[in-house]
C-alpha cells in the first residue's frame, strides 16, 4: 500500500514566494527554467536546483536551519513513505496544515479523481460514506489538475460521492479532459439515476469524447433488492431509464454488481435480465467486496466468503457469455476462484491500495491475481491459499 497523503509537515517558503496548490512533479534537474515556475522538484538528497516553485525534500531534516529556500520558492519535508513520487506525478500541497495529497501518479496502474462526497444514494456497503457538505473546491482542483496529467495516461477514473450531483460542472470536466489529454479514455463511477433526464444524457454524447464510459452499479434483477442496497426509493426505476437513455445516444455504459451476501443468491437472475434488457451495454463487472467505509458496519448483513458463492457466479458470467456480453471479474483471488472464471479475472484494485496477505508467500500466480484491498485484512477468505504450479487456464 502506497501513502498518498499526510498532514503535519514541515514547509518553508522564502520571502516572495506564491507557490501554486496543484503542481506536476519533476525529477530533472536540467528542466527548462520557464517550466520551473509551476512545478515541484523531487529531491532525495537535499539538492534544489534554481527555480522550481516547490521543493520536495523526501526523508531530509525538517528542521529551522535545514536547507535555505530561495525567496520565490517553497520547500516541503516529505517521510521516506514518500519516496514512491515520481517524475510527472501531481500533487496538492495545503500549506494551512502542513498538508500534501497524490492525486495522479504518472506509473500507476490506476489512476482516478474523487469529484465530491456528496451522494443520493446511500448504499450498504459504500466504500466513500456520503456527506453533506460544500466540496467544490474539489472539482476546482481537479479542473487545475487535468491540464497537467500526463498526455500519455491510457485511463483515469472519476469517483464520488455521486459525480452527476456537479450537473453541468461535470460535463464541463469532459471537456477539459477531451482538450488536454485528447487519447485517455474516462471511466466515471456514478448509480446513474441522473440520466433519467434525457437532455443530461444527450449531452455527454454531444461533447464527442472518443472514449467516455459511465460505470453503474445495478445490484438486482428485482428493484426492491436493489433499491435495498442502495438504500434509495425508486433508484432502480431511475437507474435502468438512465442507462437505457445513455446507450440510446451511444454513450458508454459498464454495469457493476458488487457481490455480497445480499446480491449472490440472485447473481444467473440478473445475468438473465441483462443479457434480455440491457444487452447492448459495453460491459459487465462482478466485483468482490471493499471491507471500508459502511461495509465495516454491516459486516454480518454483507459478508459471504467468496467460495461460497462461486457456482452462482460461474453461471453468471457463462450466461452473459453466451449472450455475447462483455463480462469481467475484479477484486477476486484466483486462489479460490473457479477456474472456468481465470479468464475474466483482471488485476483490478488501484496500486496505492492493492496488498498481499502471508498466506500469499510463494504463491506462482501472484503477478496475474488481484490480490487484495488494503482494508481486507478485517475479512478474507479462510481458502486463501499459495499455489505452487500455475493450472491450464479453462
Amino acid at each position: 500500500m502506497l501513502t498518498r497523503r499526510g498532514t503535519g509537515l514541515t514547509i518553508v517558503k522564502g520571502s516572495n514566494a506564491t507557490a501554486p496548490r496543484i503542481l506536476r512533479l519533476s525529477g530533472d534537474a536540467d528542466r527548462p527554467m520557464p517550466l520551473r515556475k509551476r512545478e515541484g522538484y523531487i529531491s532525495r538528497r537535499g539538492e534544489m536546483p534554481a527555480g522550481f516553485a516547490w521543493y520536495l525534500l523526501i526523508g531530509q531534516s525538517g528542521e529551522p536551519d535545514g536547507p535555505a529556500v530561495a525567496a520565490e520558492s517553497a520547500a516541503i519535508f516529505l517521510p521516506e513513505e514518500f519516496a514512491h513520487l515520481g517524475d510527472g506525478d501531481v500533487v496538492r500541497i495545503a500549506e494551512g496544515r502542513g498538508g500534501i495529497s497524490v492525486l495522479f501518479q504518472k506509473a500507476a496502474r490506476h489512476n482516478s479523481f474523487l469529484l465530491t462526497e456528496r451522494c443520493n444514494n446511500y448504499c450498504l456497503m459504500c466504500s466513500q460514506p456520503p456527506r453533506n457538505v460544500d466540496d467544490s473546491w474539489i472539482y476546482d482542483d481537479i479542473m487545475a489538475a487535468i491540464p497537467l496529467v500526463d498526455t500519455g495516461t491510457p485511463e483515469i477514473g472519476f469517483t464520488g460521492g455521486e459525480p452527476t450531483l456537479l450537473g453541468e460542472r461535470l460535463g464541463k470536466l469532459v471537456h477539459q479532459c477531451k482538450s488536454y489529454l485528447p487519447r485517455t479514455g474516462l471511466h466515471v463511477l456514478t448509480n446513474g439515476r441522473a440520466f433519467v433526464d434525457a437532455n443530461f444524457a444527450r449531452g455527454f454524447a454531444d461533447i464527442g469524447h472518443r472514449d467516455l464510459m459511465f460505470g453503474i452499479p445495478v445490484y438486482s434483477d428485482l428493484s426492491e433488492v436493489h433499491d435495498y442496497v442502495v438504500q434509495a426509493d425508486g433508484a432502480f426505476d431511475e437507474t435502468i431509464r438512465g442507462i437505457l437513455n445513455l446507450k440510446r445516444f451511444g454513450v458508454m455504459v459498464e454495469i457493476r454488481v458488487v457481490v455480497h451476501k445480499q446480491t449472490y443468491d440472485r447473481l444467473p437472475d440478473l445475468a438473465r435480465f441483462i443479457a434480455r434488457n440491457l444487452t447492448f451495454v459495453d460491459q459487465v463487472v462482478f466485483m468482490g467486496l471493499e471491507m471500508t467505509g459502511f461495509t465495516k458496519a454491516n459486516l454480518e448483513d454483507l459478508w459471504i466468503d467468496p467460495v461460497a458463492y462461486q457456482p452462482q457466479l460461474v453461471e453468471a458470467v457463462s450466461y452473459l457469455e453466451r449472450s455475447r456480453v462483455k463480462v469481467s471479474v475484479y477484486n477476486h483471488q484466483l486462489c479460490i476462484t473457479d477456474k472456468r472464471l481465470w479468464p475474466y479475472a483482471k488485476r483490478s484494485i488501484s496500486d496505492w491500495k492493492n496488498e498481499y496477505m502471508p498466506e500469499c508467500e510463494g504463491c506462482a500466480v501472484r503477478q496475474e491475481c488481484a490480490g487484495f484491498f488494503s482494508s481486507a485484512r478485517l475479512r478474507y477468505s479462510a481458502h486463501i491459499r499459495p499455489m505452487q504450479a500455475v493450472p491450464e487456464r479453462a
